[in-house]
């Protein structure tokens, strides 16, 4: 791909006259039409069924063609064409006979298969059986049936009637072992499969022999009637979904924060060239207690910032940490199937694998030389000292983006003083993305964040590799990146409970969703997480439609798993809203507070399925551009994402909403006020700034994944990981292409809202409004069906205005409500409407 692009720009350089397209630049176009699609998919599934009739002709009619075919070239075609007894003539006697006798022998039978389901996938975009993973499976099937038939025929010695069934290439490879091996050439065709099977389907055990004297309890014996032993369950699986770190008088503990090491006084000679990660202490020194410091060589006090991790404690089964006295437990089914797994449902599923991320060089780390540490401190000090502010030292923490220089400042200092010279420091450093942050929460500093030249590429892979992210307990754990003092960022979206992102063009915003969205596939089964991905523009999540048999949930009579369509993000939320209630009842019946309790009693056998109760997967709702959204459907969309962000907490459903424009008449008041979780990339102005984060600092990021995150009131500067997007595809092959479920996770359905034919019933046009007429008149000259427009020429309050609007559209003067659009006009002259009003009055 990168060689067309790069040839196609440099000649674009050198000369200003185009180059005529040719045919492999049209080809996208052509794949990407759905007229072309749909006739090739048409086509497969003809030469399909016409396969199948040649090769089953050639079974019954074959060895009277033979004769035939070997005269082909000799005889007319007219005579040949008559003496063919296969129902295809010539061709379909030909083609069977290369696939059948020349080549696979009866498994040649399986290459209609493969076309037919290649037809059904372009024709009718359904997939009856995963085509990729299929059609490994019918090759090698082909091949080895082929193999196996051939030593079949070679030792039953019937070569001239068998070789229709072992085709020439099982024949000629089994006299190849004969002539190797002998007869072990069985063993190798057998061998073969075994190798198959292992590989392909995952297998890692052999079944396991009960010795008879042996005690086996009832519960242990109906696992072992089962392909999985529950006992060695993936690792991670096993620890997303039964066991979670134990409760503190019933609050989660949070994890511990990392702490420094003890400081090391380190001489000034033996610097290192590069500092990574490390806090270093700048310490000028003041003459008489008032003036400018001296200056004297730094002395480097080097913290050990590496994150300590927090010792792993005993699991405790979700089950028992929320038994209680009053229920029952049904001790029969628990003896005979043990605790309910809902990962049974797809047994075999394998989690995606690191080697899919892509591994990075060493050498985009960041590196900040000792030299480049100097000179920072010498221009803020000089800087503070140009404007009468004394400090009594710097320390300078190296992150991946940018350095953080804490100062303490001289007693007496004003801070607000300091924190008015951020553009001189900016000037003095010639330095874009100065940040201040007076004080330090919590540390008695002040902070200057000033960004490094030579900034580190936080790849994925460095990410989920660590033991922060492995081992988390968190129920929905995502990466977001890494600190100032290198330190891996991991955030519970479950707590959050939800987030809102922003961040203008190409700052960012599309890669944190993709890395958001890999951090939930990475940790969660299918089973225990449900995705609704809603995408206006249409190209940014289209690469995880190979999700939809796993992780997609949409409506039931969705044709896309991706929702694009604006009346059917409308229904969506309202379906998601109806989904809400129907969980908090089941909440209710089971007397549970939240989705966690009520898993843990399922889990338990405590609730009965016959009653309606079920394993209740989390949902995470991804919106990627709300201002879209809002602008063609405003209160339509506004008012089920404010329900959901106030209630949905509870029942385990989440929202993630990002804009590239955090104005207010986008993130109104109602949505903001839930979400308590903000995340910003770099913006324009400040009041975009202030309207995502409620202060200001994110118009000073330097972009490329730098973003600050809010939550609970506290801000934390991160460097958002990159995920390619060559990465993500290969993600969502490797999931999609194993056995899913038999459709997506359908959702409550919603017919919309038809309540516009019941109020029209109750709107009596005998009692019209006074102003009826002269409205009607209004909206005719005007041609605009508008409340507001009747509002400001007839001087009425809203309440009437959307009366008379009503009664318009009872009587068939304007149309229905359209969302935020103008009504459609009916009638369109005054002469009509004259008529109209008469025959009413």
């Amino acid at each position: 791909m990168s060689q067309p692009i790069n040839r196609q720009n440099s000649v674009r350089n050198e000369r200003p006259k185009p180059r005529p397209s040719s045919v492999s630049m049209k080809w996208p176009a052509w794949q990407a039409d759905r007229r072309s699609q749909l006739a090739f998919g048409g086509l497969l599934m003809l030469l399909a069924l016409g396969l199948t009739v040649a090769f089953c002709s050639y079974l019954l009619t074959g060895q009277a063609d033979q004769s035939v075919l070997s005269k082909v070239s000799d005889a007319p075609l007219r005579e040949s064409g008559t003496e063919m007894r296969n129902f295809l003539g010539i061709l379909g006697a030909y083609i069977a006979h290369v696939f059948i006798f020349r080549w696979f022998g009866i498994a040649a039978l399986g290459i209609p298969i493969i076309l037919f389901l290649a037809g059904c996938k372009l024709a009718f975009n359904f997939e009856l059986l995963p085509l990729s993973r299929t059609t490994k499976a019918v090759l090698f099937y082909m091949t080895w049936i082929s193999a196996l038939a051939g030593y079949i025929v070679l030792a039953t010695d019937s070569v001239g009637q068998g070789s229709v069934w072992c085709g020439g290439i099982g024949y000629e490879v089994n006299v190849w072992l004969y002539n190797l091996i002998g007869w072990g050439g069985l063993a190798i065709i057998g061998f073969a499969l075994f190798v198959f099977l292992v590989f392909f389907y995952g297998i890692t055990k052999l079944p396991s022999i009960s010795l008879p004297q042996r005690p086996v309890s009832a519960a242990k014996s109906a696992y072992d009637s089962d392909d999985d032993d529950p006992e060695e369950e993936d690792e991670d699986d096993v620890k997303d979904f039964i066991d979670v770190k134990p409760a503190t008088n019933g609050v989660p503990k949070p994890v511990a924060t990392p702490m420094p090491a003890p400081i090391a006084e380190v001489p000034a000679e033996p610097q290192p060239e590069l500092l990574n990660g490390h806090a270093t202490e700048l310490k000028p020194e003041k003459v008489n207690g008032s003036g400018p410091p001296a200056k004297k060589p730094l002395t480097f006090t080097i913290a050990d910032t590496t994150p300590v991790e927090p010792a792993s404690e005993s699991p405790q089964p979700v089950a028992e940490a929320f038994a209680g006295p009053t229920d029952e437990v049904d001790e029969d089914a628990l003896k005979l199937h043990g605790l309910y797994d809902p990962t049974l449902d797809l047994p075999r599923y394998q989690f995606p694998t690191i080697e899919l991320l892509t591994e990075y060089p060493e050498n985009k780390k960041a590196q900040v030389s000792a030299e480049e540490l100097e000179a920072n401190k010498d221009r803020i000090v000089d800087t503070l000292q140009n404007y009468g502010i004394t400090i009594d030292s710097i320390k300078a923490t190296i992150g991946p983006t940018v350095t953080l220089y804490e100062i303490i400042p001289a007693a007496g200092v004003r801070i607000s003083k300091i924190k008015s010279l951020e553009d001189d420091i900016a000037l003095s450093l010639a330095a874009l993305g100065i940040r201040i942050i007076a004080p330090m929460p919590g540390q008695g500093t002040i902070g200057i964040e000033v960004p490094n030249k030579n900034r580190e590429m936080v790849a994925m892979r460095s990410v989920m590799t660590t033991e922060k992210f492995t081992k988390s307990n968190f129920e929905l754990p995502v990466v977001m990146g890494k600190t100032i003092s290198n330190e891996i960022y991991v955030a519970d979206l479950a707590k959050m409970p939800h987030l809102l992102m922003a961040g203008a063009t190409g700052q960012g915003k599309s890669v944190g969703l993709n890395v958001l969205l890999t951090s939930l596939i990475y940790k969660k089964h299918p089973s225990q997480l449900k995705l609704i991905l809603v995408d206006p523009k249409k190209v940014e999540l289209t690469l995880f439609n190979k999700l939809e048999r796993h992780f997609l949930a949409q409506l039931p009579d969705s044709d896309e798993p991706i929702i694009t369509d604006t009346k059917k993000v409308v229904n969506t939320l309202n379906s998601l809203c109806i989904e809400m209630d129907n969980r908090y009842n089941l909440l209710k019946d089971a007397q549970c507070r939240n989705l966690k309790e009520y898993n843990a009693k399922f889990i338990q056998r405590r609730l009965n399925p016959e009653k309606g109760h079920k394993f209740l997967p989390y949902i995470v709702l991804v919106i990627d551009e709300l201002a879209d959204l809002m602008m063609t459907a405003g209160k339509e969309v506004e008012q089920p994402i404010a329900r959901l962000a106030q209630l949905a907490r509870a029942i385990g459903i989440h929202l993630v909403v990002a804009t590239q424009r955090p104005s207010v008449n986008v993130i109104t008041g109602l949505i903001k006020a839930n979400f308590p979780a903000r995340l910003s990339f770099k913006v324009t102005s400040k009041i975009d700034s202030r309207t995502i984060l409620d202060t200001g600092g994110a118009e000073q990021l330097v972009g490329m994944g730098d973003m600050l995150f809010s939550s609970n009131s506290d801000i934390v500067r991160l460097q958002c990981p990159f995920v390619d997007t060559n990465e993500i595809e290969d993600i969502c092959e490797f999931v999609g292409s194993q056995r899913g479920y038999d459709s997506a996770y359908n959702l409550p359905e919603f017919a919309g809202d038809d309540s516009g034919s019941s109020e029209e019933k109750e709107i009596d046009l005998e009692n019209r409004d006074p102003m009826f007429d002269e409205a009607a008149r209004l909206v005719v000259n005007h041609q605009q069906g508008s409340t507001s427009l009747i509002q400001r020429r007839l001087k009425l309050g809203y309440n009437r205005a959307g009366r008379l609007i009503d009664q318009l559209e009872a009587a068939g003067i304007v149309g229905a409500f359209e969302g935020s659009k103008a009504r459609e006009v009916l009638i369109q002259d005054i002469h009509t409407l004259e008529e109209v009003l008469k025959n009413m009055n």
